[in-house]
């Protein structure tokens, strides 16, 4: 999911059963924490909807950290698990040297492993007085469908992940009004950001049916702002962020037991949607050829806003769709389209299998536009529409060929480039059922010759070429670009200032009464059975993280 890969270290959404069955590759797992591991339970606006299990083990360098969770959630009416495992191995001062994660949503894992390399690269024990001399690397290992691609970072300093933060902090003294700002590594977004921590005084906090001191810490990573309670020895007992996300210490026997009331039920789409103030009503988005609206709550000045048939002035945000697909694309051509040919780690263009699919889609046609357009509908009708909660890879969704929005769009950024059309992601807003939806779809650049070329909006998830003038785009990018998403659940405020529909569509105004729907020229969309008109995606976080 969209947001959910960034949150799904701390986040999903309500269980949709009553009891949550561990697998039995999992119970074997959980086998291994020993009577010193912190149990933790998950909530979602009250609600438990998962645990994790955290363990620390002395090693001869230093300390082994480790950590199982399971999380279940309702999308869109459906229930969707997903497991998590993080290791990291760091030395005595909690510098991290090596790490290991793994996200399954029953499909089959997508692991991501690293290894962290100082000045002194193959010394033993190159600990923490060689942060800031430069020269550190991180060796970043991503297996998606059994095959591993191997990436180099260069870092300024060792990072943390969240699993050893806590006891970074125990380190380093817990001090009323100190602050600290490391560098953070989050596996599922593949993304190192800055994280600033400010330690707040100490307090007595509920934990479960006790009560224990612990210091309040406020951290911000990737502009999302969350509360946690550690005590002198760096155990988190419990943390708090503003998206309605609790974990909080309990014993192993209540953690791991999922007992959610039938009447609590809370689907994370439906409740991150942005339902804008508008006086007419969008039957059909397909039908939508211009439209401007006021977007408040969210900072509109990053460039991936502006350009692909959008335009920001201020807080208005217009988006004009193409009238006809055939109208000549404006020139001049885009000197950095090339660079969206590139294999990426998720994005693997290069894969023979994914380079035989895109052959296979394109066939006999030619030309760069009816390709974009047969690949829109080739990977359409490819993928079974579930959402799911994923690390989405190009190479495993052909594999496992089951997603929502991002599994689409990864698939067909991949293809698109293996066929040497540039190609890139997309995320933001659709419109959809009396709301705006977050979504992921792609951008591919169409080159006309001549000195004529422009980027166009596609949508295979809908079965759109081009996409419909509701896709409002809030970023451009892969999982570390999308993170920019995550602050805005929950803030946005919408206000429709004016709407275009097709010459053949029916505007209703919403003072007036409804039409029927057998009246209506498009078909209402339904979900999920009307794959033109079903939009899985993460209304999402993940934290991930």
């Amino acid at each position: 999911m969209l947001i959910l890969v960034a949150w799904v270290a701390t986040m999903a959404v309500l269980v949709n059963r009553s009891y949550l069955q561990a697998s039995v590759n999992l119970a074997a797992d959980l086998s291994r924490y020993g009577s010193t591991a912190q149990w933790r339970c998950v909530y979602y606006r009250g609600a438990k909807i998962g645990f994790t299990v955290r363990q620390v083990l002395p090693t001869e360098a230093g300390f082994r950290l480790e950590e199982d969770g399971q999380l279940e959630m309702t999308l869109l009416g459906a229930t969707t698990a997903a497991r998590i495992r993080t290791i990291a191995v760091v030395d005595e001062a909690f510098t991290l040297r090596s790490f290991e994660f793994s996200l399954d949503p029953g499909t089959g894992a997508i692991t991501v492993n690293g290894r962290v390399e100082g000045p002194g690269a193959g010394t033993a024990g190159a600990g923490a007085g060689a942060e800031g001399d430069g020269g550190w690397r991180m060796l970043v290992d991503v297996t998606t469908a059994g095959v591993t691609r191997t990436e180099e970072r260069i870092l300024t300093e060792p990072p943390l992940l969240t699993i050893n933060l806590g006891r970074r902090l125990a380190r380093e003294g817990l001090v009323p009004g100190d602050r600290h700002e490391w560098m953070m590594f989050d596996p599922a977004t593949l993304s190192n950001a800055p994280v600033v921590v400010h330690v707040g005084e100490r307090e007595v906090v509920r934990v479960g049916s006790t009560r224990m001191p612990a210091f309040r810490v406020g951290l911000a990573f990737a502009g999302l702002e969350t509360t946690a309670w550690v005590t002198d020895t760096g155990e988190v007992v419990r943390e708090e962020s503003p998206l309605g996300i609790l974990t909080v210490r309990e014993p192993p026997d209540r953690a791991t037991i999922m007992a959610v009331p039938g009447l609590v039920q809370t689907d994370l789409l439906e409740a991150a949607a942005v339902v804008p103030v508008m006086t007419q009503r969008i039957d059909d988005p397909r039908g939508v050829r211009r439209l401007r609206v006021r977007l408040e709550g969210a900072d509109l000045s990053s460039p991936d806003l502006d350009g692909v048939g959008q335009t920001v002035d201020g807080d208005v945000i217009e988006i004009i769709r193409p009238e006809t697909l055939d109208t000549p694309l404006p020139g001049p051509p885009d000197p950095d389209a090339a660079r969206y040919l590139a294999p990426e780690p998720l994005i693997e263009s290069d894969d023979p299998a994914i380079q035989a699919e895109a052959a296979l889609a394109a066939g006999a046609v030619v030309g760069a536009r009816a390709r974009a357009e047969a690949l829109t509908r080739y990977v359409n009708g490819l993928l079974d529409k579930k959402p799911t909660v994923s690390l989405p890879s190009a190479r495993e969704v052909l594999r496992t060929k089951i997603g929502d929005c991002n599994e689409h769009t990864v698939l067909y950024v991949a293809m698109a480039r293996a066929l040497g059309i540039p190609a890139r992601i997309a995320v933001g807003l659709v419109y959809m059922r009396g709301a705006f939806y977050y979504h992921a779809w792609p951008e591919v650049y169409l080159d006309e010759g001549d000195g004529r070329g422009a980027w166009l909006s596609v949508d295979p998830t809908l079965n759109q070429f081009p996409a419909d003038g509701t896709h409002l785009r809030l970023a451009r990018g892969g999982l570390d670009k999308q993170m920019v998403i995550l602050p805005l659940i929950g803030r946005l405020r919408m206000t429709v200032l004016d709407l275009e529909l097709a010459p053949d569509s029916t505007s209703v105004l919403l003072a007036t009464p409804s039409i029927a729907l057998e009246d209506s020229p498009f078909p209402i969309p339904t979900l999920p059975s009307d794959t033109e008109g079903w939009c899985g995606c993460s209304s999402a976080g993940a934290p991930g993280s």
